[in-house]
Protein backbone atom coordinates (compact mmCIF):
# COMPACT_ATOMS: atom_id res chain seq x y z
CA UNK A 1 0.00 0.00 0.00
CA UNK A 2 1.30 3.44 -0.93
CA UNK A 3 0.59 6.10 1.72
CA UNK A 4 0.32 9.76 0.71
CA UNK A 5 3.67 11.50 1.13
CA UNK A 6 2.27 14.41 3.12
CA UNK A 7 1.23 12.08 5.95
CA UNK A 8 4.91 11.86 6.93
CA UNK A 9 4.70 15.57 7.79
CA UNK A 10 1.74 15.12 10.12
CA UNK A 11 2.49 15.11 13.83
CA UNK A 12 0.27 14.24 16.75
CA UNK A 13 -0.73 15.45 20.21
CA UNK A 14 2.18 13.87 22.00
CA UNK A 15 0.54 13.82 25.45
CA UNK A 16 -1.61 10.98 24.12
CA UNK A 17 1.55 8.88 23.66
CA UNK A 18 2.32 9.38 27.35
CA UNK A 19 -1.28 8.37 28.08
CA UNK A 20 -0.66 5.08 26.31
CA UNK A 21 2.34 4.37 28.56
CA UNK A 22 0.32 5.25 31.66
CA UNK A 23 -2.61 3.08 30.56
CA UNK A 24 -0.32 0.12 29.86
CA UNK A 25 1.29 0.47 33.29
CA UNK A 26 -2.12 0.73 34.98
CA UNK A 27 -3.36 -2.35 33.08
CA UNK A 28 -0.58 -4.32 34.75
CA UNK A 29 -2.16 -3.55 38.11
CA UNK A 30 -0.10 -0.52 39.11
CA UNK A 31 -1.45 2.68 40.65
CA UNK A 32 -0.99 5.67 38.32
CA UNK A 33 -1.18 9.36 39.21
CA UNK A 34 -2.19 11.09 35.93
CA UNK A 35 -0.45 14.43 35.55
CA UNK A 36 0.19 13.94 31.81
CA UNK A 37 -3.02 14.87 29.97
CA UNK A 38 -4.96 18.14 30.07
CA UNK A 39 -8.30 16.38 30.37
CA UNK A 40 -10.60 17.09 33.29
CA UNK A 41 -12.11 14.84 35.95
CA UNK A 42 -14.61 17.59 36.79
CA UNK A 43 -18.19 17.14 35.59
CA UNK A 44 -19.68 19.66 33.18
CA UNK A 45 -22.04 21.98 35.12
CA UNK A 46 -25.49 20.43 35.45
CA UNK A 47 -27.38 23.27 33.76
CA UNK A 48 -25.33 22.71 30.59
CA UNK A 49 -25.91 18.95 30.66
CA UNK A 50 -29.64 19.48 31.11
CA UNK A 51 -29.78 21.95 28.21
CA UNK A 52 -28.09 19.45 25.92
CA UNK A 53 -30.44 16.69 27.07
CA UNK A 54 -33.53 18.82 26.46
CA UNK A 55 -32.23 19.71 23.02
CA UNK A 56 -31.90 16.03 22.13
CA UNK A 57 -35.41 15.31 23.35
CA UNK A 58 -36.65 18.31 21.35
CA UNK A 59 -35.24 16.78 18.17
CA UNK A 60 -32.11 18.92 17.76
CA UNK A 61 -30.28 15.89 16.40
CA UNK A 62 -30.03 16.73 12.70
CA UNK A 63 -27.85 19.03 10.64
CA UNK A 64 -27.18 22.60 11.72
CA UNK A 65 -25.89 25.54 9.67
CA UNK A 66 -22.22 25.16 8.77
CA UNK A 67 -21.14 28.37 10.61
CA UNK A 68 -23.19 27.37 13.67
CA UNK A 69 -26.68 28.15 14.91
CA UNK A 70 -27.35 31.90 15.07
CA UNK A 71 -28.12 32.03 18.80
CA UNK A 72 -24.76 30.44 19.67
CA UNK A 73 -22.80 32.62 17.25
CA UNK A 74 -24.42 35.70 18.76
CA UNK A 75 -23.72 34.50 22.31
CA UNK A 76 -20.06 33.84 21.46
CA UNK A 77 -19.68 37.23 19.79
CA UNK A 78 -21.10 38.97 22.85
CA UNK A 79 -19.07 36.94 25.36
CA UNK A 80 -15.74 37.14 23.52
CA UNK A 81 -16.12 40.83 22.75
CA UNK A 82 -17.19 41.92 26.23
CA UNK A 83 -14.35 40.03 27.93
CA UNK A 84 -11.74 41.49 25.56
CA UNK A 85 -12.99 45.06 25.23
CA UNK A 86 -13.85 44.84 21.52
CA UNK A 87 -17.04 44.40 19.54
CA UNK A 88 -17.79 41.33 17.44
CA UNK A 89 -20.79 40.49 15.28
CA UNK A 90 -22.37 37.10 14.77
CA UNK A 91 -20.98 37.06 11.21
CA UNK A 92 -17.47 37.06 12.66
CA UNK A 93 -17.96 33.74 14.47
CA UNK A 94 -17.66 30.23 13.04
CA UNK A 95 -18.62 27.42 15.43
CA UNK A 96 -16.23 24.44 15.46
CA UNK A 97 -16.33 20.87 16.79
CA UNK A 98 -13.76 21.72 19.46
CA UNK A 99 -10.97 24.25 19.81
CA UNK A 100 -8.51 22.36 17.64
CA UNK A 101 -10.12 22.41 14.14
CA UNK A 102 -9.74 26.15 13.64
CA UNK A 103 -5.93 25.83 13.87
CA UNK A 104 -5.68 24.01 10.55
CA UNK A 105 -8.49 26.01 8.98
CA UNK A 106 -6.76 29.28 9.85
CA UNK A 107 -3.69 28.04 8.01
CA UNK A 108 -5.69 26.77 5.03
CA UNK A 109 -7.41 30.15 4.76
CA UNK A 110 -4.27 32.33 4.93
CA UNK A 111 -1.10 30.30 4.31
CA UNK A 112 0.35 29.41 0.92
CA UNK A 113 2.88 26.58 0.56
CA UNK A 114 6.30 27.89 1.52
CA UNK A 115 5.02 30.68 3.74
CA UNK A 116 6.79 31.07 7.09
CA UNK A 117 4.71 30.64 10.25
CA UNK A 118 6.01 31.55 13.70
CA UNK A 119 4.87 29.31 16.55
CA UNK A 120 5.79 28.81 20.23
CA UNK A 121 8.19 26.03 21.19
CA UNK A 122 7.69 24.58 23.73
CA UNK A 123 4.08 24.86 22.68
CA UNK A 124 0.96 23.01 21.68
CA UNK A 125 2.29 20.41 19.20
CA UNK A 126 -0.61 20.73 16.75
CA UNK A 127 0.69 24.12 15.56
CA UNK A 128 3.88 22.61 14.19
CA UNK A 129 2.06 19.52 12.92
CA UNK A 130 -0.45 21.51 10.87
CA UNK A 131 2.11 24.00 9.54
CA UNK A 132 4.28 21.15 8.22
CA UNK A 133 1.38 19.07 6.93
CA UNK A 134 -0.10 21.95 4.96
CA UNK A 135 3.21 22.91 3.37
CA UNK A 136 4.29 25.89 5.43
CA UNK A 137 7.70 26.59 6.89
CA UNK A 138 7.62 26.14 10.66
CA UNK A 139 9.55 28.87 12.50
CA UNK A 140 9.78 28.12 16.23
CA UNK A 141 10.31 30.71 18.94
CA UNK A 142 11.16 29.96 22.56
CA UNK A 143 10.95 31.50 26.02
CA UNK A 144 13.24 32.63 28.82
CA UNK A 145 12.55 31.52 32.40
CA UNK A 146 12.42 34.50 34.79
CA UNK A 147 11.36 35.15 38.38
CA UNK A 148 8.03 36.38 36.97
CA UNK A 149 7.42 33.31 34.82
CA UNK A 150 8.34 32.69 31.21
CA UNK A 151 8.93 35.48 28.69
CA UNK A 152 9.11 35.28 24.90
CA UNK A 153 12.60 35.16 23.40
CA UNK A 154 12.23 38.37 21.40
CA UNK A 155 15.53 38.11 19.58
CA UNK A 156 14.59 34.66 18.36
CA UNK A 157 11.23 35.86 17.05
CA UNK A 158 12.78 38.79 15.20
CA UNK A 159 15.57 36.62 13.81
CA UNK A 160 13.03 34.20 12.30
CA UNK A 161 11.10 36.84 10.36
CA UNK A 162 11.93 36.96 6.67
CA UNK A 163 10.33 38.04 3.39
CA UNK A 164 8.05 34.97 3.27
CA UNK A 165 6.91 35.06 6.92
CA UNK A 166 3.14 35.55 6.92
CA UNK A 167 1.57 34.26 10.13
CA UNK A 168 2.16 33.92 13.87
CA UNK A 169 0.66 31.64 16.51
CA UNK A 170 0.34 33.29 19.91
CA UNK A 171 -0.85 31.33 22.94
CA UNK A 172 -1.15 33.77 25.82
CA UNK A 173 -2.02 31.58 28.77
CA UNK A 174 0.30 29.01 27.29
CA UNK A 175 0.24 25.24 27.18
CA UNK A 176 2.57 23.74 28.43
CA UNK A 177 4.44 26.45 30.34
CA UNK A 178 1.63 28.61 31.77
CA UNK A 179 3.22 31.77 30.35
CA UNK A 180 1.30 34.99 29.86
CA UNK A 181 2.53 38.30 28.51
CA UNK A 182 2.64 41.45 30.56
CA UNK A 183 1.35 44.63 28.89
CA UNK A 184 4.75 45.60 27.54
CA UNK A 185 5.46 42.20 25.95
CA UNK A 186 2.02 42.05 24.33
CA UNK A 187 2.43 45.56 22.90
CA UNK A 188 5.88 44.62 21.55
CA UNK A 189 4.38 41.62 19.79
CA UNK A 190 1.50 43.66 18.36
CA UNK A 191 3.92 46.28 17.04
CA UNK A 192 6.00 43.53 15.44
CA UNK A 193 2.95 42.04 13.70
CA UNK A 194 1.89 45.44 12.39
CA UNK A 195 5.41 46.21 11.19
CA UNK A 196 5.75 42.93 9.27
CA UNK A 197 2.09 42.60 8.23
CA UNK A 198 1.60 39.28 10.05
CA UNK A 199 -1.73 37.55 10.57
CA UNK A 200 -2.12 36.22 14.11
CA UNK A 201 -3.86 33.16 15.50
CA UNK A 202 -4.46 34.04 19.15
CA UNK A 203 -5.17 30.70 20.82
CA UNK A 204 -7.18 31.46 23.97
CA UNK A 205 -8.69 28.27 25.44
CA UNK A 206 -7.40 29.14 28.93
CA UNK A 207 -8.53 32.79 28.90
CA UNK A 208 -11.03 32.10 31.71
CA UNK A 209 -8.94 29.59 33.68
CA UNK A 210 -7.09 32.05 35.84
CA UNK A 211 -6.66 32.54 39.58
CA UNK A 212 -5.44 36.12 39.94
CA UNK A 213 -5.73 39.30 37.90
CA UNK A 214 -7.52 39.60 34.56
CA UNK A 215 -6.81 38.03 31.19
CA UNK A 216 -6.02 40.23 28.19
CA UNK A 217 -6.16 39.50 24.48
CA UNK A 218 -3.95 40.93 21.77
CA UNK A 219 -7.12 41.85 19.82
CA UNK A 220 -7.68 44.70 22.29
CA UNK A 221 -4.59 46.54 21.02
CA UNK A 222 -4.90 49.06 18.15
CA UNK A 223 -4.69 47.48 14.70
CA UNK A 224 -4.81 43.87 15.93
CA UNK A 225 -8.51 43.05 15.73
CA UNK A 226 -8.32 43.39 11.93
CA UNK A 227 -5.48 40.82 11.60
CA UNK A 228 -6.27 38.31 14.37
CA UNK A 229 -8.35 35.15 14.57
CA UNK A 230 -9.16 34.02 18.12
CA UNK A 231 -9.20 30.30 18.82
CA UNK A 232 -11.94 29.82 21.42
CA UNK A 233 -13.02 26.70 23.29
CA UNK A 234 -15.69 25.60 25.77
CA UNK A 235 -13.52 22.68 26.91
CA UNK A 236 -11.67 24.28 29.81
CA UNK A 237 -13.99 27.01 31.07
CA UNK A 238 -16.95 24.66 31.39
CA UNK A 239 -15.21 21.26 31.71
CA UNK A 240 -16.60 20.26 28.30
CA UNK A 241 -13.52 18.56 26.83
CA UNK A 242 -15.48 15.62 25.42
CA UNK A 243 -18.37 17.70 24.08
CA UNK A 244 -16.10 19.06 21.31
CA UNK A 245 -17.29 22.63 21.04
CA UNK A 246 -15.32 25.75 20.15
CA UNK A 247 -15.20 28.57 17.63
CA UNK A 248 -13.03 30.78 15.47
CA UNK A 249 -13.65 34.51 15.93
CA UNK A 250 -12.19 37.19 13.70
CA UNK A 251 -12.53 39.27 10.52
CA UNK A 252 -15.51 38.20 8.41
CA UNK A 253 -13.53 37.51 5.24
CA UNK A 254 -11.45 34.88 7.05
CA UNK A 255 -14.35 33.49 9.08
CA UNK A 256 -16.36 32.97 5.88
CA UNK A 257 -13.53 30.81 4.51
CA UNK A 258 -13.33 28.84 7.75
CA UNK A 259 -17.09 28.19 7.58
CA UNK A 260 -16.68 27.03 3.98
CA UNK A 261 -14.06 24.59 5.22
CA UNK A 262 -16.61 23.41 7.81
CA UNK A 263 -18.84 22.33 4.93
CA UNK A 264 -16.00 20.35 3.40
CA UNK A 265 -14.73 18.72 6.60
CA UNK A 266 -17.56 18.22 9.11
CA UNK A 267 -20.73 19.67 7.50
CA UNK A 268 -21.53 21.23 10.87
CA UNK A 269 -21.01 21.07 14.60
CA UNK A 270 -23.37 18.85 16.60
CA UNK A 271 -26.71 20.69 16.97
CA UNK A 272 -27.69 19.74 20.52
CA UNK A 273 -24.16 20.44 21.74
CA UNK A 274 -24.52 23.96 20.33
CA UNK A 275 -27.73 24.40 22.33
CA UNK A 276 -25.79 23.37 25.43
CA UNK A 277 -23.18 25.96 24.46
CA UNK A 278 -25.80 28.72 24.48
CA UNK A 279 -26.73 27.73 28.03
CA UNK A 280 -23.06 27.66 29.01
CA UNK A 281 -22.54 31.26 27.93
CA UNK A 282 -25.88 32.78 28.92
CA UNK A 283 -26.97 30.65 31.88
CA UNK A 284 -25.86 30.26 35.49
CA UNK A 285 -22.08 30.75 35.78
CA UNK A 286 -21.66 29.26 39.26
CA UNK A 287 -20.46 25.97 37.76
CA UNK A 288 -17.57 27.72 36.03
CA UNK A 289 -16.63 29.52 39.24
CA UNK A 290 -16.61 26.19 41.09
CA UNK A 291 -14.31 24.74 38.42
CA UNK A 292 -11.81 27.58 38.87
CA UNK A 293 -11.92 27.25 42.67
CA UNK A 294 -11.23 23.52 42.41
CA UNK A 295 -8.34 24.03 40.01
CA UNK A 296 -6.83 26.77 42.17
CA UNK A 297 -6.80 24.49 45.20
CA UNK A 298 -5.03 21.83 43.13
CA UNK A 299 -2.53 24.33 41.72
CA UNK A 300 -1.60 25.70 45.12
CA UNK A 301 -1.04 22.28 46.68
CA UNK A 302 0.87 20.89 43.69
CA UNK A 303 3.16 23.92 43.55
CA UNK A 304 3.88 23.64 47.28
CA UNK A 305 4.69 19.93 47.07
CA UNK A 306 6.88 20.18 43.96
CA UNK A 307 8.93 23.01 45.43
CA UNK A 308 9.57 20.86 48.51
CA UNK A 309 11.48 18.32 46.37
CA UNK A 310 15.25 18.76 46.28
CA UNK A 311 16.31 19.85 42.79
CA UNK A 312 12.84 21.04 41.65
CA UNK A 313 11.69 24.63 41.10
CA UNK A 314 8.09 25.28 40.04
CA UNK A 315 6.74 28.74 39.16
CA UNK A 316 3.09 29.11 40.23
CA UNK A 317 1.34 30.24 37.06
CA UNK A 318 -1.81 32.34 37.48
CA UNK A 319 -3.45 30.96 34.35
CA UNK A 320 -4.04 27.51 32.72
CA UNK A 321 -3.99 24.27 34.69
CA UNK A 322 -0.35 23.40 34.07
CA UNK A 323 2.93 23.73 35.94
CA UNK A 324 6.25 23.54 34.09
CA UNK A 325 8.86 22.93 36.79
CA UNK A 326 12.61 23.00 36.29
CA UNK A 327 13.86 19.56 37.34
CA UNK A 328 17.47 19.98 36.22
CA UNK A 329 18.76 19.29 39.72
CA UNK A 330 17.01 15.91 39.93
CA UNK A 331 17.89 15.00 36.37
CA UNK A 332 21.59 15.66 36.88
CA UNK A 333 21.82 14.24 40.39
CA UNK A 334 20.40 10.93 39.23
CA UNK A 335 22.70 10.81 36.22
CA UNK A 336 20.14 10.98 33.40
CA UNK A 337 20.86 11.88 29.79
CA UNK A 338 17.53 10.74 28.29
CA UNK A 339 14.34 12.65 29.13
CA UNK A 340 12.08 9.78 28.11
CA UNK A 341 13.87 7.34 30.43
CA UNK A 342 13.60 9.94 33.19
CA UNK A 343 9.84 10.15 32.58
CA UNK A 344 9.34 6.40 32.29
CA UNK A 345 11.34 5.66 35.44
CA UNK A 346 9.14 8.08 37.43
CA UNK A 347 6.09 6.19 36.20
CA UNK A 348 7.47 2.77 37.04
CA UNK A 349 8.99 3.70 40.41
CA UNK A 350 6.51 6.24 41.77
CA UNK A 351 3.43 5.78 39.58
CA UNK A 352 3.61 9.45 38.54
CA UNK A 353 2.94 10.16 34.86
CA UNK A 354 3.96 13.51 33.34
CA UNK A 355 5.07 14.91 29.99
CA UNK A 356 8.61 15.93 29.17
CA UNK A 357 9.60 19.18 27.47
CA UNK A 358 10.29 17.21 24.27
CA UNK A 359 6.57 16.38 23.98
CA UNK A 360 5.99 20.04 23.08
CA UNK A 361 8.40 20.50 20.19
CA UNK A 362 12.02 19.69 19.46
CA UNK A 363 14.23 21.44 22.05
CA UNK A 364 15.82 24.56 20.59
CA UNK A 365 19.55 25.30 20.43
CA UNK A 366 20.86 26.70 23.68
CA UNK A 367 18.34 25.02 25.99
CA UNK A 368 20.31 23.78 28.98
CA UNK A 369 17.69 23.36 31.70
CA UNK A 370 15.36 20.35 31.98
CA UNK A 371 11.63 21.07 32.33
CA UNK A 372 8.61 18.78 32.57
CA UNK A 373 4.86 19.46 32.50
CA UNK A 374 2.35 18.62 35.20
CA UNK A 375 -1.36 18.95 34.37
CA UNK A 376 -3.58 19.08 37.45
CA UNK A 377 -6.97 19.20 35.73
CA UNK A 378 -7.60 15.47 36.03
CA UNK A 379 -6.44 14.61 39.54
CA UNK A 380 -7.90 15.48 42.96
CA UNK A 381 -5.93 17.08 45.78
CA UNK A 382 -5.65 13.90 47.86
CA UNK A 383 -4.23 12.04 44.87
CA UNK A 384 -1.87 14.95 44.13
CA UNK A 385 -0.56 14.68 47.67
CA UNK A 386 -0.09 10.92 47.50
CA UNK A 387 1.52 10.98 44.06
CA UNK A 388 3.99 13.78 44.72
CA UNK A 389 4.89 12.29 48.11
CA UNK A 390 5.84 9.09 46.31
CA UNK A 391 7.74 11.03 43.65
CA UNK A 392 9.68 12.98 46.29
CA UNK A 393 10.65 9.77 48.06
CA UNK A 394 11.86 8.22 44.78
CA UNK A 395 13.75 11.25 43.48
CA UNK A 396 15.44 11.91 46.83
CA UNK A 397 16.35 8.27 47.49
Amino acid sequence: MSIAKQISRLGTETAFAVSADAAEWAAQGHDVFPFHLGDMNIRTPLNIIEAGHRAMLDGKTGYAPAPGIPQLREAIAQDIGAARGVEYRMEEVSVQPGGKPSIGKFLMALMNPGDGVLYPNPGYPIYESQINYLGGVALPYGYHATDQGFRIDREQVERQIGPTTRLLFYNNGQNPIGAESDEEEMQWLADLCLKHDLWVYSDEPYFDIRYKGASRSIVSLPGMRERTVIGHSFSKKYAMTGWRLGSAVGPKQVIDIISKLNVNYESCTNHFVQIAGVEALTGDQSGHLDIVRTLKERRDRLTELLNAIEGVSAYRADVTFYLFPDVTGVFQRRGYTDQQKFRRDALENAGVSFCSRSHFGTPLPGEERIFIRFAYSGIDVDRIEEGITRLKAYWES
